[in-house]
């Protein structure tokens, strides 16, 4: 199953996640990995990635990981986001993301992102709360 949602997340990637340059490695109902290179397009003057571009990262992750567990025809938007930074991504380097579920409820989900650098060494923690959004009457 995780390589037909890898596929079928990469054939449809959102424009934001294509200006993020995200590169996913793994989709599975309960993990999504991906990487992410640290360019100077999303960078701080101080040549390293900055936290938007961080945020919005895992905001991605978080939005597929409710995709693949929510009914065909739902949509998702994210109602709630927290992030923790611990240290600075330097532009050249590669960001990996890991999200994983907290919850995954019928109207809600929350879920957790980690993000290392190369070194291994958290840069972030994400946990944000992605919202399931039925069509009417359903």
């Amino acid at each position: 199953m995780s390589a037909e949602l890898t596929k079928l997340f990469t054939e449809h990637t959102v424009p934001m996640a294509r200006t993020l340059g995200i590169e996913l490695v793994d989709v599975d109902p309960d993990r999504i990995v991906a990487k992410v290179e640290a360019r100077a397009e999303l960078s701080t003057s101080a040549d390293a990635m900055h936290g938007g571009a961080i945020m919005a990262v895992a905001d991605t992750l978080g939005a597929i990981g409710t995709v693949a567990n929510m009914p065909r025809g739902a949509r998702t938007t994210t109602i709630e986001s927290k992030t923790n930074f611990f240290r600075a991504v330097p532009v050249g380097s590669t960001l990996t993301a890991e999200a994983t579920p907290l919850h995954k409820g019928r109207t809600t989900q929350v879920w957790q992102t980690r993000l290392t650098g190369e070194n291994g060494k958290l840069a972030a923690l994400v946990t944000q709360t992605q919202m399931v959004l039925y069509p009417e009457g359903k």
